[in-house]
């Protein structure tokens, strides 16, 4: 299996950090927060890792090279200007193949294995869902005692911004830079999402607060053991 890293973005919630450092790279217990990512994925034997990028692009692909630091294989999908969420998967569709794949924020820290993610036949994606943190308590969808995902009714968590995606998903847009929120909606329409209700670790690294929050948790050695 194949993933997918979201690293286009313009980073503006991390503002100034990020006006001279793109987001995936600003520093987490000496590390680049997009190289705890690709640690873990390594540790689950995830080797092949698609990254999009916009957003001082050449300083994200000069400190990750080809991923051997890693150990993984990093392939680049570069974009003029950010696409959002499903323009820059379907921009990527040669580098990813049409086998499923795993979608990561990179601003998503969670201790997710990806193993315990499957798509049934004819399913569009599989999210990995979690309790509604403080910074959005309205969440964003609702997971049925089945494992189903609907737009509608409660209760309702938050996407994590990880999920498993089959590349079908983005078939049709509407235009070139599209996010994936409608396309996911269109699928729960037609009951084509499974969801699991992730309880482990989980951050969105979104402000400078929560990156802050996060590096010290894991400078000071609370981490969890999980890949």
């Amino acid at each position: 299996m194949k993933a997918m890293i979201l690293a286009a973005g313009l980073g503006k919630r991390m503002r100034p950090l990020t006006d001279h450092c793109p987001k995936p790279l600003l520093p987490v217990a000496g590390e680049p927060l997009i190289g705890h990512h690709l640690k873990r994925l390594a540790a689950v034997g995830i080797r092949d890792v698609v990254i999009n990028v916009s957003y001082r692009a050449d300083q994200i692909v000069e400190a990750l090279g080809d991923g051997t630091d890693y150990g993984v294989s990093i392939a680049f999908s570069h974009e003029s200007q950010p696409l959002e969420t499903a323009g820059g998967i379907a921009k990527a569709r040669p580098l990813l193949g049409e086998a499923p794949f795993l979608l990561i924020s990179a601003d998503a820290f969670c201790d997710i294995d990806p193993a315990t993610l499957s798509l049934a036949e004819g399913d569009l994606a599989h999210l990995v869902m979690v309790n509604n943190p403080p910074h959005h308590p309205q969440g964003d969808f609702h997971l049925t005692a089945a494992g189903r995902v609907q737009a509608t009714g409660g209760p309702r968590l938050t996407y994590s911004g990880i999920a498993l995606i089959d590349p079908r998903l983005v078939n049709e847009l509407p235009e070139p830079c599209y996010p994936v929120a409608p396309l996911l909606r269109q699928a729960m329409a037609s009951d084509r999402v499974a969801g699991t209700h992730h309880h482990g670790e989980w951050v969105d690294v979104g402000t400078p607060e929560r990156l802050e929050a996060l590096n010290q948790r894991l400078s000071s050695g609370h981490r969890s053991s999980r890949p």
